[in-house]
């Protein structure tokens, strides 16, 4: 399962030298539900070489703000405290894990 990441524990979460990939999201969005299946399959294939975590935007104004996240899904890419990668709407996992086997 992916880590779920909260305004509070964003911080903490960055401070890894693995990339680090935030899925954005909210439970009334229906592409929501298609990536994050794959969201979470993704977690568990790359445990040990990225931190994979899933962010409500419902919850969570100051990092949704902080990203400028105005559509959902988006899963964004982070490598070193920056965004080197993003993904708005729903796509194939290939394509997710396509972008994470570059950026590692």
């Amino acid at each position: 399962m992916a880590l779920q990441i909260t305004d509070a524990t964003l911080e903490e979460v960055l401070q890894t030298d693995k990339l680090v990939v935030i899925d954005f999201w909210a439970e009334w969005c229906g592409p929501c539900k298609m990536v994050g299946p794959i969201v979470d399959e993704i977690s568990e294939e790359y445990k040990d070489k990225v931190v994979v975590g899933k962010l409500d935007v419902d919850n969570n104004d100051d990092t949704t703000s902080k990203y400028g996240i105005r559509n959902i899904p988006t899963v964004l890419f982070i490598k070193d405290g920056e965004v080197v990668d993003k993904v708005v709407g729903a796509g194939p996992k290939k394509m997710f894990t396509d972008k994470i086997d570059k950026l590692i």
